[in-house]
């Protein structure tokens, strides 16, 4: 019983920290599946097969296929810098509590209750976080050169995540995963406003120092 218990305080805590793990070193989703909904207008779905068969007999259809996939790779080789971060003026360290409070109660494979709703889970408590984060400005060659002093000095695995900048070309030059912070999700949830910057774990909480260079 407690081995199933833990098992499943495991996949929570991983499942907190799966972004971790997971970073897109594309700048745009393709084929993100959201909520469904059943079609009440029927006409309207009519009337947009038959604006795609017009255009596809008319060939426009590849056309627009053939601009997408250009505003696509676009966006994923040239991705526009994230608004409000600037180079690091004054050096700084904050604090991130991973902790969360379940919104359902959550069970173990027979049913029984490991935590109420409402709990709160700090993710930490169970699963340590070995990797370091390290967000840099990629139009920065006097950053970046620091921030590959960085990684190859660090005593864990590094990923480097830009805030601005060309991730596919630096990934290429440097043979090493680039990532980009799309939409600024990380940057946000970790409050950091300069650059370079590094989280990583202290205790129960994630360290965010932002670094003078």
């Amino acid at each position: 019983m407690r081995a199933v218990g833990f098992a499943v305080l495991l996949a929570i805590a991983c499942a907190m920290f799966a972004f971790f793990h997971s970073l897109p070193a594309s700048a745009e989703d393709l084929g993100v599946v959201g909520t469904t909904y059943e079609i009440a207008e029927h006409d309207l779905l009519q009337l947009m097969l038959s604006k795609l068969k017009h255009m596809e007999q008319a060939g426009e259809l590849k056309t627009y296929q053939e601009d997408y996939k250009k505003r696509v790779i676009s966006g994923i080789e040239h991705p526009k810098p994230l608004p409000g971060i600037k180079d690091t003026e004054t050096a700084g360290t904050h604090y991130y509590d991973p902790s969360i409070v379940t919104d359902k109660d959550i069970v173990d494979a027979t049913g029984r209750i490991l935590f109420p709703r409402g709990t709160r889970v700090n993710p930490l408590d169970y699963v340590g976080w070995n990797t370091y984060l390290l967000f840099a400005d990629g139009r920065d060659e006097k950053q970046l050169a620091y921030c590959k002093q960085i990684i190859a000095t660090s005593d864990r695995p590094v990923k480097l995540v830009l805030v601005a900048g060309e991730p596919m070309t630096l990934m290429r030059k440097w043979k090493f995963s680039v990532y980009f912070d799309q939409g600024g999700s990380l940057t946000r949830r970790f409050a950091i406003t300069q650059v370079p910057a590094i989280v990583r774990q202290e205790g129960k909480r994630l360290r965010i120092d932002e670094l003078r260079y």
